[in-house]
């Protein structure tokens, strides 16, 4: 069963990490993400950019309408996430939680729809 890790980031926060708080966290992930390869449960995964990169879109009115971010009224933006390949909704669970983000905002684990099957 495939699982999507939806990693959540509180960007103002983060930018008031020292420079030793980031390093430490970047570290956990890397030893995270090396726990998932030898585990042999990682299809994929990456860190996003800030909010300030991206863009939101959506409908108003018929009329299509693009918000640049940052996303100021969001206290939370998705930050990353790991795709994952596991036997069960429990084992996903398991892995979320050893996942250093979670130490900072709750961790989302969402089981992905398989079409193509």
């Amino acid at each position: 069963m495939q699982f999507l890790i939806i990693i959540n980031s509180d960007e103002k926060a983060e930018t008031k990490a020292t420079v030793e708080q980031q390093k430490e966290v970047y570290e956990a992930y890397m030893k995270y993400t090396a726990d998932l390869k030898t585990a042999g449960v990682l299809l994929g995964g990456e860190a996003l950019e800030p909010s300030a990169k991206g863009a939101r879109v959506g409908w108003k009115d018929g009329r299509q309408v693009v918000v640049d971010g940052p996303f100021t009224e969001a206290k939370e933006v998705v930050g990353g996430y790991y795709l994952i390949d596991v036997k069960s909704r429990e084992e996903a669970i398991e892995w979320a939680a050893k996942c250093p983000g979670s130490r900072f905002s709750p961790v989302e684990v969402r089981s992905v729809m398989i079409f193509n099957k």
